[in-house]
Order: structure tokens, then sequence, then C-alpha cells
């Protein structure tokens, strides 16, 4: 005796139907800019990797109708597509906010209070892990490892990054993300939304004025390393203390300078 799929709990359901297609408009302003960044490599299929970004920015997360553009632009199947789009983290797979707030919760960080910060976050906010406020400004998720463990407790917003932070200046970034008000990285230019920064991702210049200017570049903790291998004098204090403002370390005192200054 046989029993049919539904007897067997099994929902075969209908296909899936294909993507559908950009407006018009849109399609013509992608197709521009995918021929612009196809330009840059000798093999078209090297391109995927911008072009997803590029959708990215149009949508704020990858959409199967991006991934039938990126497809249809470079002549590899939608499964070749969703292949590196499922792979990569940097790719959204779901509508999310303006601001994606990642919270580092690896070893050092998480020991220096990131899973506190985490904690406190999710509370504050109302929102588990990978969900997004009411209002769509901000998603909240944790995450490996951000590669700063020189300053951890490590939050970044939209890969920029905000050093040696605390659940009391976690909760004031994300409550100026939502007001609106201008927010500074600790290193980097002022914060623009994850769209823009997706459309630079993809290989645009940031067209806001002074914004290049601003980019940040390694901190003092990170270059101690490198100037005590220089023969360097070591730096008093390598990190700022939290919640104060960003000051560069002083040196500290040589043993030459030392005696000079007890002639």
């Amino acid at each position: 005796m046989t029993t049919s799929s539904s007897e067997r709990g099994v929902s075969l359901g209908m296909p899936e139907l294909p993507a559908p297609a950009y407006p018009d408009d849109v399609r013509a302003r992608l197709e521009s800019d995918a021929r612009d960044v196809i330009a840059r490599y000798p093999d078209s299929r090297s391109a995927l990797l911008p072009l997803l970004h590029l959708v990215q920015a149009q949508e704020g997360h990858v959409t199967r109708t991006g991934m039938r553009f990126c497809a249809d632009m470079l002549d590899l199947t939608t499964a070749e597509v969703s292949a590196v789009a499922t792979f990569y983290t940097m790719y959204r797979r779901k509508a999310s906010g303006d601001y994606q707030v990642g919270v580092c919760t690896n070893t050092l960080c998480a020991v220096m209070g990131g899973d506190e910060i985490f904690e406190s976050l999710q509370e504050h906010l109302g929102v588990g892990n990978g969900e997004t406020t009411g209002d769509g400004k901000v998603t909240l998720e944790h995450i490996e490892c951000n590669a700063a463990c020189d300053f951890a407790p490590v939050v970044m917003v939209n890969w920029e990054f905000f050093d040696n932070q605390t659940p009391g200046s976690a909760k004031r970034l994300v409550d100026d993300l939502r007001a609106g008000r201008p927010v500074q990285p600790t290193r980097g230019a002022r914060m623009c939304t994850f769209k823009e920064t997706a459309r630079m991702l993809a290989g645009f210049p940031d067209e806001r004025p002074g914004a290049v200017e601003e980019g940040g570049s390694a901190g003092p903790a990170s270059l101690v390393g490198l100037r005590l291998a220089r023969g360097e004098a070591a730096p008093a204090r390598v990190v700022h203390p939290r919640g104060g403002p960003h000051e560069e370390p002083q040196d500290t005192p040589s043993a030459d300078q030392d005696a000079e200054e007890g002639e």
C-alpha cells in the first residue's frame, strides 16, 4: 500500500516563478554602471563580486532580480551567481536596515565586554540577532571578528570601526544613527547608509564633499609593534580611555632622554 505526499506530510508546492525584471529606467542605469565595472577586468566573470555590491546598492540586499541581472551581464547561470552571493556574508539575502551594526563576540572582544554590548543592544533596540528595528534604521548582528583586536571590544557599522566600546557608548551610537545625527567612526569617514557603502564597494567614488580626506588609517595601538621594531620609544598608553576623546598616545621618554633631563 502506498501513501500520497500529503499523507506523509510532504508539500511539494508550486515551482518558484522566475525573478521579476528591474523597471526599465533602473535596468538602463544599472547596465551603464555594470559596463563600467566589467571593463576593469580582462575576464568579465571576475566582475561578479563588485556587480553584486552594485545590485545590493539598489535594494539594500541581493535579491533574485539582482542575481538574474548579474547573470545576464556576465553570461553566467543564476546558480553560479547564487553560489557566490550565498558564500560571502557581506552580501545580504534579505531586507535590512540603513545601518548594519555588527558586534564582535569573538574571543578577545567577548572577554573585553563584547557579549555584554551585544546583549545590551538587543534589549535596547528590541531586536534579536540579524533582526531590524521597526523604523528600518538598524540591523543588529553578532560577528566573529572585526580584525581589530587591538581595540577590543569593537563595534562595526557599515564596515566602519567604532573602537573600545562599552554598552553605554554602543547604545548612544545606535540612538544617534536612528535619530539621523552625524556619526563619526573612530577611524574613517563619517557614516553613510548601507546602500551608499555598497556602491563604493562596487568601485564607485565617494562623492560626499571631504569624505575621502576623512578616511582613516591604522590606529596607534596597531602600530606599536612596528614602532618597537624600528627602535622607537614605546608609547605610554596605546588606546584612549573608553568614552573619552580619541587622543594620540604620548611617547614614553627614552633612557637617553631621562639621562639628558637629569643632567
